[in-house]
């Protein structure tokens, strides 16, 4: 479980340097890019779930 923290860490990390750093200057592209970095944080959540309650049933 914890490289799935690891990588998790490094995608907040990166979240994070782009909203403060890396801003796009086209505020339509910007939330785009943030939506889509949103899912893929929240899909990675849903992965660690899962992969923690299949770890659990074993």
């Amino acid at each position: 479980m914890k490289p799935h923290l690891i990588v998790f860490a490094i995608l907040i990390a990166a979240f994070i340097a782009y909203n403060f750093f890396f801003q796009s200057p086209d505020d339509k592209m910007n939330t785009i890019i943030n939506i889509v970095f949103a899912s893929i944080l929240f899909g990675y959540i849903s992965f660690m779930a899962y992969a923690l309650l299949k770890k659990m049933k074993k």
